[in-house]
């Protein structure tokens, strides 16, 4: 592979075997025995130097794809017996970012303390955009319809039941038999128009034969949604686990009703040709064991 390179460089078959401090009758019939191997001729041999053929270019773009990958896999190795040092980027949305990444980080860090770990916290779409620049090594989170999202590999987690909310005391979770026309009329804290839960929320009702709230304030900020809800009787959709940890924490409170829609289900996604470092792997492997274990 390095002859291979050094001959794109140098064109001349001498030069290229003071490179690599071989000496020339070594380096031709290196080349051809790999012309034989293959069965095609990759350099023309001209008067003043050599050229590659089209099999010639073509195994010396391979031949440097693999060096690079070797040379990954020395910083690999090197960063392994450091105790795993290095960075990590992974990005998640709200629900796994409760519980599942977590878990998986406090796991990782016992292993591999100086691993530095890059969480980003965002939806779905804003995710993606930031996976297929390279910016993360891996993300948990929806596939959305999009142009150009290919090139993408998709591991099912689990799907993401919704469930309502309201602040603690609040009059409806005294009512053990709540249905959906008693939400109708309530006041309410939703995702603004043209988001998936808002949409699902807003068809909830409508599948009951009831007209949406229309009293409501449309808002994804959590600091904002947690102060409205301790400071009225409005309710608020959220995913279920996001829910149930900020209810342990005594913020709010669930309602007593299992609403009849779940938001769509999510999972690992990562980029089919991206190579992931050994501390990126790790942490994978740790989501997958984590996930097992929760869902």
């Amino acid at each position: 592979m390095l002859l291979l390179i050094a001959l794109d460089e140098q064109r001349n078959i001498h030069r290229a075997a003071e490179a690599l401090h071989m000496t020339q009758p070594a380096a031709s019939k290196q080349i051809k025995d790999l012309e034989e191997m293959l069965g095609v001729k990759l350099f023309e041999r001209l008067p003043r130097g050599m050229e590659p053929t089209i099999y010639g270019e073509t195994m010396i773009r391979h031949a440097r794809m693999a060096l690079t990958s070797l040379s990954l896999a020395h910083d690999d190795v090197v960063a392994l017996k450091q105790g795993l040092v290095g960075q990590v980027e992974v990005g998640v949305i709200m629900t796994p970012a409760m519980s599942l990444l977590p878990r998986a980080i406090a796991r990782i860090k016992q292993h591999a303390p100086l691993l530095r770990i890059g969480v980003h916290v965002e939806p779905s779409n804003v995710l993606l955009d930031m996976l297929e620049r390279g910016t993360l090594d891996f993300m948990i989170g929806r596939i959305v319809e999009r142009d150009g999202a290919t090139g993408l590999i998709y591991e099912e987690l689990t799907e993401e039941p919704a469930c309502a909310v309201v602040r603690n005391g609040h009059p409806l979770l005294e009512n053990k038999t709540l249905q959906v026309k008693d939400l109708a009329g309530q006041p309410w804290i939703l995702p603004p128009q043209g988001s998936i839960l808002r949409h699902r929320c807003d068809m909830m009702f409508r599948r009951a034969g009831l007209e949406p709230p229309a009293n409501t304030v449309d808002t994804t900020a959590l600091l904002l949604i947690t102060s409205l809800l301790q400071q009225t009787d409005s309710l608020h959709v959220m995913p279920l686990e996001v829910a149930q940890y900020y209810a342990s924490l005594n913020v709010f409170s669930i309602l007593p009703i299992e609403l009849p829609f779940k938001m769509d289900a999510f999972g690992i996604i990562r980029q089919h040709d991206h190579l992931l470092s050994p501390g990126a792997n790790l942490l994978l492997q740790a989501v997958r064991k984590a996930a097992k274990e929760i869902y």
